[in-house]
């Protein structure tokens, strides 16, 4: 195909054998349109970047001046060192070979294309978009190059994630001086994360506070052993005494059957109940049962937890147990043991019920961390992990601001054992 003349150049015969092979293959005028633009933004990035050299030279080209260059610093004029050739990609445009001018002194930098950068900030903005949104470092160097005009590296994709890193470190551990929380929903939910050369599992341990205004927000996101009480305790004494937050305000604390860590809540938020998750007992008390008794056994289980008011709550939970003492008594046994603790919720208001009885409110959101990760199998190391789920817990938090706390009702989670029986 001919390259783009003077229509007054071109004769009619011309003309319509140019039409005719654009007709043939369509796709090939669009490919020397991407040539002829790449061709063109060369030129002038390169251009500019003389500009910059000439400006900061103090003189075009072959000029000669007797005053030393400002940029010498006293040392002998400074000038032009030829050049070289380096690749930079443009966000719609692609790859470009741009000449990079040079002096001798070693003292231009051009502000146009920095040093290091081998991309537009554009560009580096849909990379980070990409990994983001979940694809993984491997599908990122896969499609690149179709998507972007060049093939991105997994430690561009890092240096990419650094830019942000900073930025969501500071949410992260953001001060909590100036919220007032109510309730503590606390959970923790395990990922498949690269430490050195081994790929080991790590729990993420997830701390998410209502306020007094009914208001859902992260208070922690943090690596640590799930099961271990202690691990709970720092990350309570961190939110207490390194970001501020008031333990006084603190009313109730949900939270599932890790042994040990009602008395550790206990211990660091004195003022505050706990309030053991009904569907993790209800789990629990399900498989020290016969196949045939769970239908039964479940529907008994959710007259104890959906009762109207505690004074029913206890007197379906006494018949249960008269019911089933002799028959099953360690499945009696294993919700004599939590009882206290599950009917905590009717302490607090009638239409908060349902959201405090479970921690269904933070099991949405690991259901959500693993929905978003599990494109990418494995996370590539600690800050890559709190860089994924805190932007996704960032935008969690934007969708909470229309569904204000106990305004909307969740399902009963009970129904999903009761179902399977």
């Amino acid at each position: 195909m001919k390259s783009i003349i003077k229509v007054s150049d071109v004769s009619v015969p011309e003309t319509m054998e140019t039409f005719n092979a654009i007709m043939a293959q369509p796709e090939k005028m669009f490919e020397m349109l991407r040539i002829d633009l790449q061709s063109a933004a060369e030129r002038a990035v390169s251009k500019l970047i003389e500009t910059e050299l000439t400006l900061f030279l103090g003189r075009k080209k072959y000029e000669r001046k007797s005053d030393r260059c400002p940029a010498s610093k006293g040392k002998s004029k400074n000038y032009r060192n030829g050049g070289y050739r380096r690749n930079y990609t443009v966000k719609g445009i692609g790859p470009l070979q741009i000449k990079v001018k040079r002096d001798c002194l070693g003292k231009f930098k051009s502000k146009l294309v920095k040093r290091y950068d081998r991309y537009d900030k554009a560009l580096a903005r849909d990379i980070l978009a990409m990994f983001l949104s979940g694809m993984s470092t491997r599908n990122i160097n896969m499609f690149s190059e179709q998507l972007l005009g060049r093939k991105i590296s997994a430690g561009e994709v890092s240096n990419v994630n650094k830019e942000v890193s900073s930025a969501i470190e500071k949410w992260r551990t953001r001060p909590l001086t100036d919220v007032r929380i109510k309730y503590v929903f606390m959970d923790g939910v395990n990922f498949n994360i690269r430490v050195g050369r081994k790929v080991v599992k790590v729990p993420m341990l997830i701390v998410i506070g209502v306020t007094n205004d009914n208001k859902r927000i992260f208070l922690t996101i943090q690596q640590g052993d799930k099961e271990k009480a202690s691990t709970w305790r720092e990350i309570f004494r961190d939110m207490k005494h390194v970001r501020g937050l008031n333990k006084d305000n603190i009313q109730l604390g949900i939270m599932d059957g890790l042994p040990g860590l009602e008395k550790v809540f206990s211990e660091e938020f004195p003022n505050a109940k706990t309030q053991r998750c009904t569907v993790h007992v209800t789990s629990n008390v399900l498989t020290k049962i016969p196949c045939s008794l769970r239908k039964e056994v479940g529907d008994k289980l959710t007259d104890i937890f959906y009762a109207p008011n505690k004074k029913t709550a206890i007197e379906n939970y006494e018949t249960f147990t008269e019911e089933y003492r002799k028959t099953i008594p360690s499945a009696v046994d294993c919700l004599g043991r939590s009882i206290k603790s599950c009917l905590t919720f009717f302490s607090f208001p009638e239409h908060e019920w349902i959201s405090l009885r479970t921690t269904n409110a933070i099991e949405r959101v690991n259901k959500e961390f693993k929905r978003r990760t599990k494109p990418m199998e494995i996370l590539a190391g600690e800050n890559s992990a709190y860089l994924l789920l805190c932007f996704v817990a960032c935008k969690m938090e934007l969708g909470w601001k229309c569904a204000p706390f106990g305004k909307k009702s969740y399902l009963p989670a009970l129904a999903e054992f009761t179902q399977n029986a």
